[in-house]
């Protein structure tokens, strides 16, 4: 029914004729699975708006799959809130729409997004130097925001500018969208890349306590966290998921090394934001020791 449901969904992202046995077996599946899936969020749920923080495309395309759309959008209280949003009828995930009517997006050269329109608010008050900075000469609002546009339209999130990591080779690299990666893994709970100003990129990994421990009945290794984060062969499984997500990135972006860390980042460790976003400069700071060491071998 999973299966059957994400093609659909694939067809209708890409504007395609859903095929006849397609359709067949998802009237088959709906009474069987995906009307019980949509009973969960009251049996009239036809679609939901996300934004605030990234939408994993592949959480997206389960939804949909099983009949609930998730449409995307991407802002700024700046901007009123909404300055870009998918359509039900003209939707791609992993992006965060198209921009709205009256508004004009476009891309600085360094990869900012910029925005004008209507929506877009006159200045902060009584702040005239914020204000002229948040603006480009031709009156563009200053977004802060990393992305890139599509042949279609469609733009695309990729990370904060004040968070790019600048390599000692010059690289720009977003780390996000590695964190992100390494996160869909079923061993890595929580994961934070570094490497500003530094020859290569690395990574503070937290594992999923249900996995580790999965593995460690699996291998006999004794269920204790303080021997099982390690244990060589737990290493071994973590190594093989960084190098599982290394084949998914340039040479430049790919993880030379990691650590592993006993307690996941928290809102009440002061590492994360009450929107669970990580506190960048805390866990560097936090964890300073341990990210020098990964260069110094």
């Amino acid at each position: 029914a999973l299966n059957v449901g994400k093609r659909i969904s694939v067809c209708l992202e890409q504007k395609k004729t859903v095929p006849l046995r397609l359709r067949l077996l998802q009237r088959l599946f709906y009474p069987l699975v995906y009307k019980k899936f949509q009973a969960a969020f009251g049996g009239e749920m036809v679609l939901f708006v996300s934004g605030g923080a990234p939408l994993n495309p592949e959480i997206a395309r389960f939804f949909h799959a099983m009949g609930v759309l998730i449409l995307e959008g991407w802002g700024a209280t700046e901007a009123t809130a909404p300055a870009t949003l998918n359509q039900p009828g003209d939707f791609r995930f992993g992006s965060v729409g198209k921009p709205l009517p009256n508004v004009t997006v476009k891309l600085a050269e360094d990869g900012e997004l910029l925005i004008k329109g209507d929506n877009i608010f006159k200045g902060y008050w009584n702040l005239p130097e914020e204000t002229a900075n948040a603006f480009t000469e031709d009156g563009f609002y200053r977004t802060g925001d990393i992305g890139k546009i599509d042949d279609d339209g469609f733009v695309y999130i990729v990370d904060r500018k004040k968070e790019l990591i600048i390599t000692a080779g010059g690289k720009n690299i977003p780390p996000a969208p590695i964190e992100q990666l390494l996160e869909q893994s079923t061993l890595i709970e929580q994961a934070f890349v570094h490497g500003d100003r530094r020859k290569f990129v690395s990574a503070l990994l937290v594992l999923n306590r249900e996995e580790l421990h999965r593995i460690a009945s699996l291998q006999d290794i004794p269920p204790l966290d303080n021997i099982l984060l390690k244990h060589p062969l737990i290493r071994e499984y973590v190594q093989a998921e960084v190098d599982a997500v290394n084949l998914r990135l340039p040479r430049f972006m790919q993880i030379k090394k990691f650590r592993i860390l006993l307690e996941p980042f928290s809102i009440e460790s002061g590492e994360l934001t009450p929107t669970l976003k990580k506190k960048r400069k805390v866990i560097e700071e936090k964890y300073r020791d341990l990210l020098d060491s990964m260069y110094e071998e």
